[in-house]
């Protein structure tokens, strides 16, 4: 009973040596900042409390040709009451890199967060170039969903205005929201990210949620104004309503496979992300087709489209100019996602540019003579006495 209670007692203090209140933990100065080739800057490495035991700690990068550390490799040892250590890290070329370390024995200190990011430009104007640039392309596409609003209010009408272009767009914005505010807002879907990737940044940023949301506001206005004002004979095709609910039971198949826990909330998130992907891809054919079946692009907006076209030229330049800064062209030729995305999109508002202003450009005339006739129908005509007496004669 005596051995029982002794063994008892040096658990306990094994226990407390190394899990105890007294347990020292690091703090690094920053998780990563931004230089220039040819820059240097220095990260602290702090511990709160002595180690009671030395402790070794080495930091390794994945790309050694862009950054060098100094030292990247020290020992704390026991005696020292608090340990501040300087890193210095030293620039080469542009590039991303991934500084990790350890920390041994691992059962002093846990390194699990023992990492941070360095990211290394060709040029710092550069830098600011590429955020203008990227703030210009978010307003241009913010902007281009009011001149359709505005044209269906001017015209009381939507006719020549696609519904399946409508009603897959809804879809996309909506379920775009939704991981987008889901990423940002909740810190249950922020844990399950870091768990995934616990070296990886939230993708999602402030301006991204306002986006979505603002998007998915517009485009149901739009719907409105397509219940309200004439319509015509135009509906949502059969094909379209295909494609939501092949989208609709994708998105339930998931959502049961995440509440029996066969797949994480993530999963669902990026389902919602990975069906605006689809609907970008198919939900400018139905306005192309109609436009063409017309021989018409009235009552379709222009402006809309060169506001979209004005963002999406300026979305792949950033990101070439990002490539380039940062030496990064894997961005685009090795995850050709975003870019392809971009350049489709750029590539339907060209056709629809040439279907406006070359193809079609003769019923968008004959509409507006056709306006100008029903408004001199309309116009009463006054004869003066003069014109009674020609008249007469």
């Amino acid at each position: 009973m005596k051995n029982y209670f002794v063994t008892i007692l040096v658990l306990f203090c094994c226990f407390y040596e190394f899990h105890g209140a007294d347990l020292p933990s690091f703090e690094l100065s920053t998780d990563g900042f931004t230089l220039i080739v040819g820059e240097s800057e220095e990260i602290r490495l702090s511990l709160n409390s002595p180690v009671t035991r030395a402790v070794t700690f080495n930091f390794e990068t994945d790309r050694d040709e862009i950054i060098t550390l100094n030292p990247k490799s020290f020992t704390v040892l026991p005696s020292v009451p608090v340990t501040n250590q300087t890193i210095k890290v030293e620039t080469h070329k542009a590039g991303k890199v991934e500084v990790d370390g350890h920390a041994t024995p691992v059962e002093i200190i846990d390194d699990f967060n023992l990492f941070f990011r360095i990211v290394v430009a060709n040029s710092r104007p550069l830098i600011i170039i590429s955020s203008v640039v990227g703030w210009i392309y978010f307003v241009a596409w913010s902007v281009s969903f009011y001149p359709q609003v505005w044209l269906n209010f001017k015209r009381k009408s939507v006719v020549g205005l696609s519904f399946d272009f409508l009603a897959l767009n809804i879809v996309g914005h909506t379920l775009y929201a939704v991981f987008n505010s889901s990423l940002y807002f909740i810190k249950y879907f922020q844990d399950e990210y870091f768990v995934r990737f616990p070296h990886g940044l939230n993708p999602v940023e402030l301006n991204d949620v306002f986006f979505s949301i603002h998007a998915s506001v517009l485009t149901f206005l739009t719907i409105c104004q397509c219940f309200y004002y004439e319509s015509g004979t135009q509906r949502v095709s059969k094909i379209s309503w295909s494609i939501i609910g092949i989208f609709t039971i994708t998105a339930l198949v998931i959502i049961i496979l995440c509440s029996i826990g066969n797949l994480h909330w993530l999963d669902f998130l990026y389902t919602c992300s990975y069906i605006k992907l689809a609907v970008t891809l198919t939900k400018y054919v139905p306005q192309a087709f109609l436009n063409y079946k017309r021989k018409s692009t009235v009552g379709w907006s222009i402006e809309n489209i060169l506001l979209d076209f004005t963002g999406g030229i300026l979305s792949m330049l950033q990101m070439i100019f990002n490539s380039y800064n940062y030496n990064d062209w894997a961005s685009i030729f090795g995850d050709p996602t975003k870019f392809g995305l971009g350049l489709f999109s750029v590539l339907f508002d060209i056709v629809f540019i040439v279907q406006h202003y070359v193809l079609y450009k003769d019923a968008r005339h004959q509409k507006n003579n056709d306006n100008n006739t029903t408004e001199v129908e309309n116009t009463e005509v006054t004869i003066e006495p003069e014109d009674k007496e020609k008249e007469n004669i």
